[in-house]
């Protein structure tokens, strides 16, 4: 069993080594190998403070799982953050309207906007997902993640993506609320995933809550 769960780890999970950018100091950090797949050019993996030292910072990670480079920040990461693209050595896709998506400016401010919502007591991570899983934003954490990507992979295969929303309740009664957007032409769903104390209804109000306020940016 143990060999097993080994195994099954070491096929969701890679590792990288980074190097803070401010102080140089070095560790090794796990990061699951379906978001670094997916992407079509680099994926920022956002590092909180505490995970390698004392500093917040950016890494941008290609394909085979090498650093490209690093990005000192301002605003301090409280989470690993997972998203597509990033770097100067980040080249766009033109013809790939999700790539294309998440370039924008404004698809920092939605970040910007979940970053706000995530408070550690409630609201333990948040995530922007393709209709058919692709993770193109992510704070959830990893276990979280693996079940809410498989989620949409089978609602996409089902043709199940018309539905509106989602509710799921975990067994250690953990929540997650889901809610499919339209957003400058790109659809696509937005995810929080909150703690036991919060009812699915509360969940709800918090979920359309953010929904309205990412529409706002496009007026």
């Amino acid at each position: 069993m143990l060999e097993t769960n080994k195994t099954e780890e070491k096929e969701l999970f890679d590792t990288i080594q980074v190097v803070c950018p401010t102080c140089k100091e070095r560790k090794e950090l796990k990061i699951p190998t379906k978001i670094i797949n997916q992407s079509k050019t680099l994926t920022t993996v956002s590092i909180p403070s505490g995970a390698v030292c004392e500093h917040s910072f950016q890494s941008f990670v290609d394909k085979n799982f090498k650093v490209r480079g690093y990005q000192k920040v301002d605003f301090e990461f409280t989470h690993m953050e997972f998203y597509e693209g990033g770097g100067e050595s980040s080249e766009i896709v033109k013809d790939d309207h999700t790539t294309s998506f998440t370039s924008l400016p404004l698809f920092q401010e939605i970040v910007k906007i979940l970053r706000g919502y995530v408070d550690d007591k409630e609201i333990l991570g948040s995530g922007i997902f393709t209709v058919d899983g692709n993770v193109l934003y992510s704070s959830l954490p990893s276990t979280t993640l693996f079940s809410i990507t498989k989620e949409f992979e089978v609602r996409s295969e089902k043709k199940l993506s018309s539905l509106k929303k989602m509710y799921l309740e975990l067994e250690n009664n953990q929540k997650i609320c889901s809610s499919y957007i339209e957003f400058l032409g790109t659809r696509f769903a937005l995810v929080l995933f909150f703690s036991p104390m919060v009812k699915l209804g509360m969940g709800n109000l918090y979920l359309n809550d953010l929904v309205k306020r990412i529409k706002k940016l496009e007026s």
